[in-house]
């Protein structure tokens, strides 16, 4: 069962407001949702281009029902203050240091944003109530899980990368703070998220770099990866839907609160070999414009063993969601691509961005 939770004339916490997915999901709840004030908070780091990060956080802030506060989740003391001024009703916690390869050089970052962080918000909503704690996860949980499609009944203990360790924790964190504080939070297990202004780390922007540059891309494990990419305007509107249903609260038979918590995949339920992604990848940036017609990729393309902390394929069950939420994700990748090389030619070529 869910509560209900109206989101109008709510304040709402949304951590990672400069990132891809926070960027996304503030503008939708600035355009559509009736008298939302909207407290985005970030470290606008420099993991990946900080004017990229700088141009969405622009777009927003010509928004008179949107704060942006520019911090570290990891200063406990900034984040009390964010919850005892505003008084957020809603939490969303997309703020985390992303990537899988680079937690293998860089792990100390990952536990700062990933572990201490989320246990600051954590603590900020214990002691300052929420309606509902909604935070990210990823489908690194599943580790080297070969069953698929991956459900959220499968065991996830087998982590094969610290970023995926230190979402599976944060899943454990929050299911603990539900049970001893009686907090309603759900963790979203998102799948490849791509699309407009997304992160440059991300395997189909680094392609686009490399190829517009005459570099090489390496596809990796030979292009028999498979991955479940998922539109990102698919994952906002799964995450609108599920901030307004909250796992409800209630009392077990011991009389103590049973956890009010949850998670579900969003992924798109339709895995793409890799091989096949970069062909309509290549199809869409020569439609856009950004690359010549003639353009020689097969001289730009090598396939390359497996890199440590990948995984051969990733396959959401969007099944949970479906019956809960009654979304399914359904943005083709052709359709997702084309956007994407269109907002390229856009923002890079036409504007100069680089």
């Amino acid at each position: 069962m869910k509560t209900n939770v109206n989101l109008k004339n709510k304040t709402i916490l949304v951590t990672g407001s400069a990132g891809f997915i926070g960027f996304y999901l503030s503008k939708r709840l600035l355009e559509k949702e009736n008298e939302v004030k909207v407290i985005g908070f970030d470290s606008v780091n420099d993991y990946y281009d900080v004017s990229l990060k700088e141009w969405r956080l622009n777009q927003l802030e010509e928004y008179t029902n949107y704060t942006f506060i520019k911090g570290n989740l990891a200063d406990k003391e900034l984040v009390n203050k964010i919850f005892k001024k505003y008084k957020p009703s809603i939490v969303v916690n997309l703020a985390a240091q992303a990537g899988v390869r680079y937690s293998i050089d860089h792990p100390d970052v990952y536990i700062e944003s990933n572990i201490i962080g989320f246990y600051n918000i954590l603590e900020a909503c214990r002691h300052y109530p929420v309606e509902h704690l909604v935070y990210a996860s990823s489908s690194s949980v599943y580790g080297g899980n070969t069953k698929v499609p991956f459900s959220v009944d499968d065991k996830v203990d087998n982590p094969i990368s610290l970023y995926a360790a230190t979402k599976k924790s944060n899943e454990l964190l929050a299911h603990c703070y539900s049970k001893l504080y009686n907090i309603p939070s759900t963790g979203l297990r998102f799948f490849t998220v791509y699309g407009p202004a997304g992160r440059p780390d991300m395997a189909y922007f680094g392609f686009t770099n490399k190829l517009i540059k005459g570099e090489t891309i390496k596809i990796f494990n030979y292009g028999n990866c498979k991955r479940d990419f998922t539109y990102v305007d698919d994952i906002v509107e799964g995450i609108m839907r599920v901030m307004q249903g909250a796992p409800e609260k209630k009392n077990g038979e011991d009389g103590l609160p049973l956890p009010p918590y949850a998670v579900y995949n969003i992924g798109n339920n339709n895995p793409e070999n890799l091989l096949d992604f970069v062909q309509i990848l290549q199809e869409e940036l020569i439609r856009a414009g950004v690359l010549p017609k003639d353009y020689d990729f097969e001289s730009h393309k090598e396939l390359v063993a497996m890199q440590a902390g990948d995984v051969p394929i990733t396959y959401a069950d969007t099944s949970a969601l479906e019956r809960d939420y009654g979304f399914k994700p359904h943005t083709s990748l052709r359709e997702g691509l084309r956007k994407f090389a269109e907002w390229y030619k856009d923002f890079y070529i036409d504007k100069g961005n680089k």
